[in-house]
């Protein structure tokens, strides 16, 4: 078992390699959630997420030899990252193989500091099967995303500046994939103030911390997708459940409605970028009952690493289950005048017409009518509603197109 002084050996070995983040205080989180809320923004390392801390103190204790020859590395994208960062900065020579989905922005970050990077496998597990032949096959040296005690006690040393940074905690909400950042943090903090809570928090549909903690077993769960990719893991590690069965509190799962509306809140709000996984401890905080009001709680914020094209679905998502899009079908009579009648209604309704498409041959609507399909901007719920009502009582049929 990982002892607590591996994790302080990796603080000071760390020194200068990577970022103490910050973990500031959120006045508009607190007032949603209830609970006093701080945020440890692991999204500002160099790579983008807290994967440096656990990659970086290995790579630092390889010997000569074995850096001579070189490292591999699996990994859904961050871990992959780090590895290619810090084995560039010490002279490593370094594979990385991500699966043929990972983030874009994932993969070209990793090329451009000077790594192979190999897209094999339809999801992690298959692009981890490739990376140890790889591994096999060159002779490198294998550096485990999360199963590898080097590895865990450099994430743990989130937790010792957490215990310096929020010294009055009663709760830490901690994303789990693997497992190797909660146990690392749980133990590190847990050591010195048993009495705070350790929460993982997991994508509904890859629950593997949360099944092997309830069976005592490294279950192997069934390929899914998620928007949290970085903690979309199918099976634990040895190391990583037994930390986690003697330190984590609770394990909770959060689904993909509720983790891109965190995405989209942080965003708004905090004007920080985080990927699915980083928004995780948000979306639990926000959306299950923990028993969290009125105490500090920290969420970390693990990573933010995220396509822009997918921020950009998340966004347009997000601001129609808000009611700040909406698309509705209208009907009238297909007449000279009647499209501009409609759009000055809406105008007087103080609604943003986005994009209007007119149709004749391709609708429902009868001979003399056409169907007119308009996307507005408006100020929410209540506006929608006005505008709606307004077109009905001047006899246009409408309606609202749902998610």
């Amino acid at each position: 078992m990982l002892e607590t002084a591996e994790i302080e050996a990796a603080r000071r070995r760390l020194k200068g390699a990577i970022y103490e983040t910050p973990c500031p205080y959120s006045q508009t989180l607190s007032e949603l959630s209830g609970a006093r809320c701080f945020v440890k923004l692991e999204n500002l390392q160099m790579t983008g997420s807290f994967k440096e801390r656990g990659a970086a103190n290995l790579l630092l204790q390889l010997g000569p030899a074995e850096r001579a020859r070189g490292v591999a590395a699996a990994s859904a994208g961050n871990h992959g990252l780090a590895v290619a960062f810090h084995a560039a900065r010490l002279g490593l020579g370094a594979v990385i193989v991500m699966p043929e989905w990972a983030p874009l922005i994932k993969v070209t970050s990793a090329r451009r500091y000077g790594a192979e990077v190999i897209l094999s496998g339809a999801n992690y597990d298959e692009a981890y099967g490739r990376a140890r032949e790889i591994a096999t096959e060159r002779g490198l040296i294998f550096v485990h995303p999360f199963d590898d005690a080097r590895v865990i006690a450099g994430q743990g040393t989130l937790g010792l500046e957490l215990l310096e940074q929020r010294p009055d905690m009663d709760a830490v909400l901690v994303p789990i994939g693997g497992g190797g950042l909660i146990g690392g943090v749980a133990l590190a903090i847990k050591a010195e103030r048993p009495g705070v809570r350790l929460i993982g928090v997991q994508a509904e549909t890859l629950p593997a911390m949360r099944r092997a903690l309830e069976t005592r077993m490294r279950v192997t769960l069934p390929p899914a997708s998620s928007i949290a990719d970085g903690i979309a893991v199918r099976q634990v590690g040895e190391l990583t459940l037994a930390l986690a069965a003697r330190w984590v509190d609770e394990v909770v799962t959060v689904t993909e409605e509720e983790l891109a509306h965190a995405i989209l809140l942080l965003l708004e709000i905090e004007k920080t970028v985080v990927e699915g996984a980083g928004a995780a401890p948000l979306a639990a905080l926000l959306n299950r009952t923990l028993g969290l009001d009125g105490r500090n709680v920290v969420l970390v914020l693990s990573g933010g690493n995220i396509d822009v094209t997918m921020i950009s679905r998340i966004i347009e998502h997000g601001l129609v289950k808000d009611g700040r899009l909406v698309r509705l079908g209208v009907i009238l009579r297909d007449q000279p005048g009647a499209l501009a009648r409609l759009t000055a209604l809406i105008a007087e309704a103080r609604a943003n017409i986005l994009h209007i498409e007119h149709d004749r041959a391709f609708s429902s609507a009868a001979i003399g009518e056409s169907q007119v399909e308009l996307t507005l901007e408006t100020a929410g719920r209540e506006q929608i509603d006005v505008v709606k009502q307004r077109l009905v009582e001047l006899g246009y049929r409408v309606e609202e197109r749902r998610v």
